[in-house]
């Protein structure tokens, strides 16, 4: 994994240079004292896996987080436990409260890891990409061939998904975030911190939730304004 450190102390940021060298699966591509020097870093670079210390001058690493429209896999750091909800609700691997030791280190490395492996199946079956309209998801002990145009909906449940298609429901491990960044964005549209609708699913739209079949999915009011704006997208409108 292409790693980047952001991390406006000195000590810190070196120990986090010399542990990312240990890793055999990890290369470190640049570190960072200042979240202005890392988008520029993010937007021209492949960034797997992204060290972010919170508090720094300028903006913040959670600022930054909010605003990176492409968020590589995060690994906050930071001295004040505080943060850690926060940083959670923003899909972040993992949490280094310092001083951060080696061993503390190599397991947030680990699940970021395990994170990135799961992820690929998905990302090497982009329709983007390779103009496949489906992919592998691994259920169990094998390996799930789903089309984009089976899929209704999709449900977070914390490190799993739950798919449902026309024909089944199909729980694997990954994040919502991590599934959303590979749905094509013509198809598929977030409408809540949990759920992900497919276009050609929804039967009816309600004030507050989207019908698909006999399920009834909210729609939260973060995500009602991009919401709106797909529908009218794909709504025909008269002359």
């Amino acid at each position: 994994m292409n790693c980047l450190v952001v991390e406006d102390e000195p000590l810190a940021r070196n120990l986090l240079v010399d542990y990312v060298k240990k890793v055999p699966f990890l290369t470190l591509i640049d570190a960072c004292a200042n979240p202005l020097s890392a988008i520029d870093i993010l937007q021209n670079q492949p960034i797997d896996l992204l060290f972010l210390d919170i508090q720094m001058p300028e903006i913040t690493g959670i600022t930054l987080l909010k605003i990176l429209q492409k968020k590589p896999l995060v690994i906050l750091t930071t001295a004040y436990s505080e943060y850690a909800l926060e940083g959670y609700e923003l899909d972040v691997v993992d949490y280094l409260l310092k001083p951060i030791t080696l061993e503390r280190f190599l397991k947030a490395v680990d699940k970021a890891n395990q994170r990135h492996t799961v992820a690929q199946p998905i990302l090497s079956a982009s329709p983007a990409e390779n103009q496949q309209p489906f992919v592998f998801v691994k259920d169990g002990t094998k390996l799930v061939k789903i089309r984009w145009n089976d899929i209704l909906y999709v449900e977070g449940l914390k490190d799993y998904v739950a798919i449902h298609t026309r024909q089944q429901r199909i729980v694997t491990l990954q994040r919502l975030k991590n599934l959303e960044n590979q749905l094509p964005p013509e198809k598929f549209i977030r409408v809540h911190h949990s759920y992900i609708v497919a276009l050609e699913g929804i039967e009816a739209i309600h004030k507050d939730k989207v019908q698909i079949g006999s399920n009834y999915i909210p729609i939260s009011d973060s995500y009602r304004k991009l919401f709106k704006e797909f529908i009218d997208r794909n709504q025909i409108h008269p002359e």
